[in-house]
């Protein structure tokens, strides 16, 4: 358990944990260095201050550091597994597609056991590829693909990750449990389930100030639950969501939870919790409506009529049943709204402030002229101060997106990236009231912000989306959030994707789809498309035992069109969530540098493949009007087909997904920057040139070398820290 603490640790914040109290002999200075050689064919680097003091430490201990931390690293851009292609000399010498489809036919002509079987299915005029014993399965070693390829020759541009020295295992582990229990915004799946590890080391340790993210709160209940420690308790669905977590179910409560058995110790602790929150506040029970079955369900676990001492839980079943009467909160304001009283409304929602502006839009829409209006916003102006900063921040970014006409493409995303698209219908907002909107949340905003003393900004940051939702970043690496904007140097592009199938033969295809101006189709690459002028295909790979991987190799310089949109499609067998292990990522190099077709130093991004659609789209590559490429991150999954997906069969839907995604404007790092700066008493854009002579608040994609002491770091790793509470 201390191995996998502290390769969470390496992974969350890419800073080593060093151990206490060192009273050995300081003989690490050589393994040191030679670790560091080893790191960098990986694409990371220890710091100046990481190599002085590994150098202190003994020489045993460096070396399980090393190889601790190097399978972690090469884990994280997906240099764990052997990706092996199906043309050996790939991207070189790939066949025209029909040319090597006539191949496999004539090979399997020569086949004895094919042939029959072949000629039957050409006489009937339709021959399934797969049915081919040559196509789809690698016709060579793993070692044999290494030996086809020269080794990487290093250039300038090519990624180096730096790895920063930490504190003590215990220190480190508590600072990341504090972060990540403490966030103001919802943790991805992936975070929540790191979460639940560190929770059950720190809860007899420090805690933060507030859990305000109720399904964090459900994770840190359920390690306090195990550990006999008091529940953090302040609703009825508080009780409810870690009922789930105790069933692995989902703490969000938008997907049902199958509730296990529960022990009698468990019931009596979630019965007893439930019972003080209704007794102290008997208006909780409005809230037990939302999740009606969902108690129904849980009641069949809890048993509560054996508890007859806590009369208060049983009410909440009670209403569950409609057995007893509790009007909940939204019914009442649906009430005047059907009434056409939009003030009465309002005033109504000031109860609840955070429901007020998620409401607000609807509110401004139906208002039947400028008193209803004032009154709308008049009731805003009351409960923004009381909400949280993300409410504040997310409402910015839609009113900020607000001033289309009706008409306009309205695009949807849901928490597990499914997205949609649709008409807006709504009448837009008038300048004058997303004026007044923006002021009112942007004081606010800069009012809830901490003085960041003298602040140091890398602009490669500016234009990252604000991590307002975990669940709209995928787990990996180099992975921003869904709107973030980043650039693309290097003449090669290349993407990969991998996976390994759990128990049924599955089969995955990478493709890309280049797109003009207009969003219409310029071509695509695909396993039906092994090469164009852009750039190839590494060929079709249809089952995945032993894991498999595909690659597209890019020329930037020869795309014909604006926009390159990568995508797997699930063409049959196990889904994204289904498969042991499924990733993505892309890779930069130059011409020159030559390389086997995966290179870990040259990967970029590397993003986890979980979503439930059967088509992934994790980021489009757009050129700008100077000419330059950027990488928009989008995350999304599309429904796609039972089967047999293919890019020539989704390229509409991709279109018209994209052409709505970009006219969007996401909140980003440079809107909180522009807030910070007034209070700031220095800005300084960071060049890598020169370090502060003192501590600074630096905002960045990397943690620079040698800051000083005290200075407070945000990188994506962390970002989400920079949203107030």
């Amino acid at each position: 358990m201390v191995h996998a603490l502290e390769r969470l640790i390496v992974r969350h914040t890419h800073r080593l944990p060093l151990p206490a109290g060192n009273t050995g002999p300081n003989d690490g200075g050589v393994t040191a260095r030679r670790f560091d050689a080893a790191l960098m064919s990986a694409g990371f680097k220890l710091s100046a201050g990481l190599l002085e003091e590994l150098a202190r430490l003994p020489e045993e201990t460096v070396v399980a550091l090393a190889a601790r931390t190097f399978d972690t690293v090469r884990e994280a851009v997906g240099d764990h597994v052997r990706h092996n292609v199906y043309f050996v000399d790939f991207p070189a010498n790939v066949p025209d597609t029909f040319e090597f489809w006539m191949r496999c036919v004539a090979e399997a002509l020569d086949d004895d056991t094919a042939r029959p079987g072949v000629l039957q299915r050409l006489r009937a005029g339709v021959l399934d590829l797969l049915t081919l014993p040559s196509y789809g399965v690698y016709r060579h070693t793993y070692e044999q693909m290494l030996a086809a390829h020269d080794d990487l020759i290093a250039a300038a541009g090519d990624r180096m990750t730096v790895l920063h020295p930490g504190g003590t295992l215990d220190d480190e582990v508590t600072a990341l449990y504090l972060s990540l229990a403490g966030s103001t915004t919802p943790l991805g799946d992936d975070h929540l389930r790191d979460l639940a590890v560190l929770a059950a080391h720190r809860t007899d340790g420090p805690q933060p100030e507030a859990i305000p993210v109720r399904e964090i709160r459900a994770v840190v209940n359920r390690a306090r639950l195990d550990a006999g420690a008091d529940l953090l308790l302040d609703t009825v669905t508080d009780v409810l969501r870690l009922a789930c977590a105790l069933s692995d179910g989902d703490v969000t409560l938008r997907e049902p939870t199958r509730f296990r058995a529960l022990s009698r110790p468990v019931r009596r602790a979630l019965l007893g919790g439930l019972d003080a929150v209704v007794a102290e506040a008997p208006a909780k029970l409005a809230d037990v409506a939302a999740h009606r079955e969902a108690w129904k369900r849980l009641g069949e676990r809890l048993h509560p009529h054996e508890y007859p001492r806590w009369p208060s839980a049983a009410e909440v079943f009670a209403v569950a049943r409609g057995e007893k009467k509790a009007p909940s909160f939204d019914s009442r304001v649906e009430e005047l709204l059907g009434r056409g009283d939009v003030a009465a409304a309002a005033a109504l929602l000031t109860a609840a402030p955070g429901r007020l502006l998620r409401a607000l839009d609807r509110l401004l829409c139906a208002a039947g002229g400028p008193k209803e209006v004032d009154a709308v916003l008049a009731a805003f102006e009351s409960a923004v101060p009381q909400v949280s900063g993300r409410v504040v921040l997310s409402l910015r970014e839609h009113v900020q997106n607000r001033a289309g006409t009706t008409g306009d493409r309205r695009v949807f995303v849901n928490r597990l990236g499914g997205a949609w698209v649709t008409a807006d219908t709504r009448p837009p907002l008038p300048s004058a009231v997303r004026e007044r909107l923006c002021a009112v949340l942007d004081a606010e905003t800069r009012r809830r912000l901490p003085a960041p003393g003298r602040l140091l900004v890398d602009p490669a940051v500016l234009d990252v989306a604000l991590p307002l939702s975990g669940r709209a970043t995928a787990a990996g690496f180099g992975v921003l959030p869904r709107g973030s904007v980043s650039p693309v140097e290097g003449e090669l592009l290349r993407f990969f994707t991998y996976w390994k199938q759990t128990a049924r033969s599955t089969d995955y295809d990478l493709s890309a789809l280049v797109l003009d101006d207009d969003y219409a189709t310029v071509t695509w690459l695909s396993y039906t498309a092994l090469t164009s002028v852009e750039g190839s295909h590494s060929g079709d790979v249809t089952d995945a035992p032993d894991g498999a991987s595909e690659f597209i190799d890019l020329r930037l310089g020869a795309v014909r069109g604006s926009f390159v949109v990568p995508q797997v499609n699930l063409f049959s067998g196990e889904g994204f969530e289904e498969v042991e292990e499924s990733f993505f990522g892309y890779m930069l190099r130059e011409t020159e540098q030559k390389g086997r077709p995966f290179e870990p130093r040259t990967v970029r991004m590397k993003s986890d493949l979980r979503g439930p659609g059967r088509v992934a789209l994790p980021l489009a590559f757009e050129r700008g009007e100077d000419g330059r490429w950027r990488a928009r991150w989008l995350h999304l999954y599309l429904r796609g087909n039972p089967s047999a997906n293919r890019v020539e069969e989704n390229r509409v839907s991709v279109s018209v997904l994209l052409r709505g995604l970009l006219a969007r404007s996401p909140l980003t790092v440079r809107h909180l920057i522009d807030l910070m700066a007034a209070d700031a008493t220095a800005t300084t854009w960071w060049d890598g040139s020169t370090l502060p002579d003192g501590p600074v608040t630096y905002i960045g994609l990397e943690r620079p070398d040698g800051l000083p002491e005290g200075s407070r770091v945000l990188t994506p790793e962390n970002l989400r820290d920079l949203i107030p509470a």
